[in-house]
């Protein structure tokens, strides 16, 4: 049994309190854990996993995060990070994001993409990916980092499971091979007004590219995607703070709109 087994556990625990309760802390490398590894940090994010698992939730994929050139060079890093999806964390389409279920929300345009076949790495590539997924949507995933501020290292981030919180799916879920993915673009307009835009470009170059990086950093832990799994494949445009009485819309090229606002 590894020697940290007990801190990881209490951590693990420590991040999924604060989430319940919505209270941000200082990042775990501040108090805790000085020397946190990105390996030690995927301990703990596994075991939020069993815990989640254990109180119900189940388990229908991964989200991709740190999927932008711009935010890797900023945390210093050449790759992205994966973390976990569950059932409970899917909100309603086109209703309000609920206050009492969040400390901080930021949101992101996404594209989604569901696995028709298992997918294992290391060593997957991207046509390896277009083999295997069978369907894509538009999405909105929904991040609120259990950390002050969004202020944390990579190894804090991964173990807070890459900031996940929630996820809105699209009205419009498309085969693969119906969608130029090169070309799915996103408008992003805050209260009427255009903000931002962008092309699933933005996403390592490619969106396939990030379900390819999903099984293969997932296979340096000995897992799997499996059939039927959800991929969310990182943001398309810098995440939007969700502020009182804003309202928020993701308007994608041939997968619909998403309209969000924060609740009362």
């Amino acid at each position: 049994m590894d020697d940290n087994t007990e801190l990881t556990e209490a951590l693990a625990l420590e991040l999924l309190r604060c989430e319940t309760v919505r209270q941000a802390r200082e990042p775990l490398s501040a108090h805790e854990w000085p020397s946190l590894t990105v390996a030690d940090a995927y301990r703990i994010q596994d075991a939020s996993r069993r815990h989640r698992e254990s109180r119900g939730e189940r388990v229908i994929g991964v989200k991709m995060g740190l999927t932008s050139r711009a935010k890797q060079k900023t945390m210093n890093v050449d790759e992205p990070v994966v973390a976990w999806v569950t059932d409970a964390m899917q909100l309603p389409l086109n209703l309000p994001i609920q206050t009492d279920r969040f400390i901080h929300p930021r949101v992101e345009p996404e594209l989604f993409f569901r696995l028709g076949s298992a997918l294992k790495g290391p060593g997957v590539t991207k046509e390896d990916a277009a083999n295997a997924v069978d369907a894509v949507v538009a999405g909105a995933d929904i991040i609120d980092s259990r950390y002050h501020s969004f202020a944390f290292t990579l190894p804090d981030v991964i173990a807070d499971n890459a900031s996940g919180a929630g996820f809105v799916m699209g009205p419009i879920m498309k085969p693969i091979d119906a969608v130029d993915l090169e070309l799915e673009a996103v408008l992003v307009e805050v209260d009427g007004i255009v903000v931002d835009s962008a092309t699933a470009t933005a996403v390592l170059g490619h969106p396939l590219e990030a379900v390819a990086a999903a099984a293969n950093l997932l296979g340096q832990r000995g897992l799997a995607l499996d059939a039927g799994d959800w991929v969310l494949a990182g943001a398309m445009t810098d995440a939007i703070a969700v502020t009182e009485g804003q309202s928020l819309s993701f308007h994608f090229s041939t997968l619909g709109s998403i309209h969000l606002a924060k609740g009362e």
